[in-house]
């Protein structure tokens, strides 16, 4: 199921040559949020659209015969159907679980974009705000949080905003022409996008994403697969970034288990869920909030414990305790002793120790400091090891 050397490489090429292009237009960090809001509504679009020409069958417009303008097979539809509508979206809803309107598809920003439409930018926002608001209730709140479409770095007025989005959405549509709509390459592009265009601007967002080669050998850690697990099992990631390392545990279940995580980040928490539900796990329930402060799966006062539990934490967080009262934890996760203030990587794993039940199972990424540095860790691994 993964990208071959060879796809990696094109894959890399196409992003760059677009990066290329738009070289004059941004900078690499705009440039990756762009990127990255542009694929999402086309992985979106391409899938709803599938769903929906499953849906309607021979009703669904022939593409190569709507020669009205570039219209959208589905605005087509939409035009000729207004009565039916209603229940085809109520269809949609439960079939590919969740609604977007003909005109904020991928097809028609792009075709807006190559034919200069000056209502573009207006669609565009209306559209990023849709699909977060109404598409599948709240689930994809802040997925688009991080492009500014009424930003002065696109331009001093809406005319010169507006045409500069025409050209970006240009390149950026004929780049993508050449991708696979597979939502697997949607993960490795993610991750490519990640690796290459975050650091120029220091702020590496790293922490979201496991390599797909790193959350494969942790999930086989596990020992999970068919013979072990049911659909009532349970798999956990406190810090679950875009969610890779779940869909990846789940993969190795081989079933259709239960997914919970926790994400800090507003956008990234938004593509998780985007994530769950391209991989067809629509019920996975991934919750927005920092976990050392604010875990949010609890039974009772408690934390809940799971069968499973994975985590790629971020490595030896230096603001870890901002809002635990260390000593009164109401977790009783620092009872083996407190992690040192600039150095969170043990407050993560006792999280995860406290969230496993009696038979459960964890694997856990830290730097490997963890094995050996003195003081407040010496203390916690020792009553780790012997316990």
């Amino acid at each position: 199921d993964d990208m071959t050397e060879n796809d990696q490489k094109q894959l890399g090429k196409i992003l760059w040559n677009i990066a290329d292009q738009l070289r004059g237009a941004m900078n690499a960090d705009d440039f990756r949020d762009y990127m990255l809001a542009f694929l999402f509504l086309r992985y979106l679009s391409d899938n709803y659209e599938q769903a929906a020409k499953k849906e309607l069958g021979r009703d669904y417009p022939d593409p190569d015969v709507v020669g009205n303008g570039g219209r959208t097979p589905l605005s087509a539809w939409y035009h000729d159907n207004p009565g039916d509508i209603a229940a085809f979206e109520k269809q949609m809803r439960r079939k590919a679980h969740y609604v977007i309107k003909p005109e904020y598809l991928w097809a028609n920003i792009a075709y807006m974009a190559q034919t200069q439409d000056d209502e573009l930018l207006n669609t565009l926002q209306k559209g990023f705000k849709y699909i977060e608001d109404e598409s599948f209730e709240s689930t994809f709140t802040g997925l688009f949080s991080e492009i500014n479409l009424g930003s002065e770095k696109l331009g001093k007025t809406y005319q010169n905003r507006n045409e500069r989005l025409c050209k970006i959405i240009t390149k950026i549509a004929e780049g993508l022409a050449k991708f696979s709509t597979d939502s697997d390459t949607l993960g490795d592009a993610y991750e490519y996008l990640m690796r290459h265009f975050a650091s120029e601007s220091g702020k590496s967002k790293g922490q979201f994403y496991t390599p797909s080669e790193v959350s494969r050998v942790l999930a086989q850690v596990l020992g999970i697969g068919p013979h072990n697990t049911t659909a009532r099992t349970v798999a956990y990631d406190p810090t679950c970034g875009s969610g890779s390392l779940l869909l990846k545990v789940a993969a190795e279940a081989g079933k259709h288990i239960t997914l919970e995580g926790q994400e800090k980040d507003v956008s990234t928490a938004g593509l998780a869920r985007m994530n769950m539900i391209l991989h067809d796990f629509p019920t996975a329930n991934i919750v927005q909030g920092n976990t050392l402060a604010n875990p949010k799966f609890k039974d009772g006062e408690q934390l809940r414990t799971y069968d499973y539990v994975v985590a790629n934490p971020p490595f030896s967080d230096k603001a870890w305790s901002t809002g635990i009262s260390v000593d009164d934890d109401p977790y009783q996760r620092f009872s083996w002793g407190v992690p040192p203030a600039k150095q969170g990587d043990y407050a993560y794993l006792l999280h995860v120790i406290r969230s496993m039940n009696s038979s459960g199972k964890a694997a856990v990424i830290l730097p490997h400091g963890v094995l050996f540095r003195g003081n407040a860790e010496a203390v916690i691994r020792k009553q780790l090891v012997r316990s």
